[in-house]
C-alpha cells in the first residue's frame, strides 16, 4: 500500500510545519526544504500537489493492498533534493540516511532513527515520474511562486527562450570503440544467458574479451604517417588497414559463435532467457553495422554520412552537437528549450529531439500559452527566427522580441530599433543565468538512462529549480524579518549607552 504521506504523527516526530531552518545559509538544501515547507503548509497547495502524486501509483494497482512502499511525498522530496544538489543515487542516499533536517522533512522521528534508505529502493521509487506528473507539479509550483513575490492578479508574464544542450553520460564516440562497446557486451550477455540456459561453451570467454580489446587498441593507437615519403605512407596505410581488418575479423567469429548458441537457447520457455536473447541481438545489430561502417571508412575510403552515424549504443537518443560556442567544439546530448519569467520562474521546457531552434519557437509558446495564459511577452535570440514564427508569434503574443536575420528592412529597422524593442533584449540576458543556474543544479550531464530517463531527469531539475527559488524568495524575506528584529533589540542599548 502507498500513501501520499502518513497521517497519523509517532511519538517524537516533529510536524513539518514546525521544522526550522537557519536563514543565513547560502547552501541548496535549506533553500529547497524551505520551499517544500511552504508548498506543505500551504492547504490548498497541498491538496493540488498530493492530487498530482497519486498519479505515481499505476492505475491497475490497488494502493491499499499489498506491503507498505515509499510515501510519495518522500519520493518528490528525495527527487528534486538529488537534482537540486546535482548528485547520485550513493549520495542521495548517505545524506538521506544521515541528514537530520532532511529526515525530519521525510517524517523520521527520534524514535526510528535507525530506519535507513537502500540504494536500490530510492532507484525504483524516484524512477516512478513522469514528465507529465512533473509538469503537473511544476505548474502548480510556479503559480504558487507567483503568489509568494507578489504578482498582482491582472500583471502580465513577460518571457524569454532559449535553449543548451544537457550532456548525456557517454564516452567520446569513433566507430572502433562503439564495436568494442557492442562486442563486450555480446559476451558478457551470451555468457550470462549460458548460465540461465544451462547451455554449455564459453568457457573462454575472459580469453575473448581480453584479444578483442587487444586487436581495439591496436587499431586505436595504430596512426597515418605524416611523412612526405608516398611509399612510407603507402606502408602506413597497409598497416593500419590490416589492424582494422584483423579487429573486424574476430568480432565477426564472435558474433557467428554468439548466434549458434542464441538459436540453442531460443526453445527455452525461461522469460528471462528470452529477454536476455532480444538484448543479446540487439547488442550484434549494434555491432554488425559499426563493422559495415569501419569496412567501409577505411578499407574502400568511403565517408560515412553524419545521419547514418550513432554515437552511443547505450544512449542512443544522443545527438552531435556543434552550437559554434568558443572552446567547445562539439556536445554530446540532447538541446533543452526553456522559457523563463521575469521572477526566474521556469514556466515551460522542451526535450528537442532532432529539432533546431526555429522549428520549436511556435510549439514552445503554444504549450506555454496553454499553462499560463497571462502570458504578454517573450524574447528570444536570432537562432528562433523564419518568416512565419515572426507572423505566428504575434498572434500568441502581445510583444514578440526575435530579431530578424539578415539586412533589415527600413519598418524592421525601426521595430527593432525602439526602445521598447531594445529594453527587452537587454533584459534577454537574463535567461542565460537561468540556464547556468540549472546547469549548476543537475543540468550539465544527464545522469539516468534512456530516453525516458533523460525526460524526466530534466523534469525534475526543472521542478527543483522552481521550489529552490520559491525557497530562496521565503528565505530572503525572514532574513530580513531577523535583521530588523536585531536591529530594533539592539537600539535601547545605544540610547542607554
Amino acid at each position: 500500500m502507498r500513501e501520499v504521506l502518513q497521517s497519523q504523527m509517532r511519538f517524537g516526530e516533529i510536524a513539518i510545519s514546525d521544522i526550522e531552518f537557519d536563514v543565513r545559509s547560502r547552501d541548496e538544501i535549506p533553500k529547497l526544504l524551505i520551499g517544500l515547507q511552504a508548498i506543505y503548509c500551504d492547504i490548498a497547495i497541498r491538496t493540488q500537489i498530493f492530487a498530482a502524486l497519486t498519479d505515481l501509483v499505476p492505475t491497475k494497482i490497488n494502493p491499499n493492498d499489498g506491503r507498505r512502499g515509499m510515501d510519495l511525498w518522500k519520493i518528490l522530496v528525495l527527487g528534486t533534493l538529488r537534482l537540486s544538489c546535482n548528485w547520485d543515487y550513493d549520495k542521495l542516499m548517505e545524506i538521506a540516511n544521515n541528514h537530520l533536517t532532511l529526515r525530519l522533512m521525510l517524517g523520521h522521528s527520534i524514535m526510528n532513527n535507525d530506519f535507513r534508505y537502500a540504494l536500490q529502493t530510492l532507484k525504483d521509487n524516484v524512477s516512478l515520474f513522469t514528465p507529465e506528473i512533473l509538469d503537473k507539479i511544476n505548474m502548480i509550483a510556479v503559480k504558487y511562486g507567483h503568489k509568494i513575490v507578489g504578482m498582482k492578479p491582472d500583471a502580465k508574464l513577460n518571457a524569454s527562450c532559449d535553449s543548451f544542450v544537457l550532456e548525456t553520460d557517454v564516452h567520446y564516440p569513433t566507430d572502433i570503440n562503439l564495436l568494442w562497446d557492442a562486442m563486450r557486451k555480446i559476451i558478457l550477455s551470451v555468457v550470462f544467458l549460458c548460465v540461465q540456459a544451462g547451455l554449455p561453451g564459453w568457457r573462454k570467454s575472459d580469453y575473448l574479451l581480453k584479444k578483442t580489446k587487444k586487436l581495439f587498441r591496436k587499431a586505436q593507437l595504430t596512426k597515418r604517417s605524416t611523412s612526405k615519403n608516398k611509399q612510407k605512407k603507402g606502408k602506413r596505410e597497409q598497416l593500419i588497414i590490416a589492424a582494422h581488418l584483423t579487429y573486424l575479423d574476430l568480432a565477426e567469429d564472435v558474433i557467428n559463435k554468439v548466434e549458434e548458441t542464441i538459436l540453442e537457447a531460443l526453445s527455452s520457455a525461461d522469460i528471462i532467457v528470452q529477454l536476455k536473447i532480444r538484448q543479446i541481438q540487439g547488442y550484434i545489430a549494434h555491432a554488425e553495422r559499426q563493422i559495415d561502417q569501419i569496412r567501409r571508412r577505411v578499407v574502400e575510403g568511403e565517408s560515412i554520412a553524419h545521419h547514418k552515424k550513432v554515437f552511443s549504443i547505450f544512449e542512443e537518443h544522443t545527438e552531435w552537437i556543434s552550437k559554434g560556442k568558443a572552446g567547445v567544439s562539439q556536445e554530446l546530448g540532447l538541446r533543452v528549450c526553456i522559457v523563463k519569467d521575469q521572477f526566474g520562474f521556469i514556466l515551460h521546457h522542451r526535450v528537442m529531439q532532432n529539432e533546431t531552434d526555429d522549428k520549436i519557437a511556435v510549439p514552445i509558446i503554444q504549450e506555454t500559452k496553454e499553462r499560463f495564459v497571462e502570458l504578454g511577452s517573450c524574447s528570444f535570440d536570432k537562432g528562433f527566427h523564419s518568416p512565419e514564427n515572426q507572423e505566428k508569434l504575434r498572434e500568441l503574443l502581445d510583444q514578440v522580441v526575435l530579431p530578424r536575420k539578415g539586412k533589415l528592412s527600413a519598418i524592421n529597422r525601426e521595430i527593432e530599433n525602439s526602445e521598447e524593442f531594445r529594453e527587452a533584449r537587454r533584459k534577454h540576458s537574463a535567461v542565460e543565468s537561468s540556464i547556468n543556474a540549472l546547469e549548476n543544479h543537475g543540468l550539465d550531464r544527464c545522469r539516468d538512462h534512456g530516453i525516458k530517463g533523460f525526460d524526466r531527469y530534466v523534469g525534475l531539475a526543472i521542478l527543483a529549480r522552481n521550489i529552490q527559488i520559491i525557497g530562496h524568495v521565503l528565505q530572503q524575506k525572514r532574513l530580513k524579518q531577523l535583521q530588523r528584529l536585531e536591529t530594533m533589540q539592539k537600539r535601547p542599548l545605544k540610547q542607554a549607552a
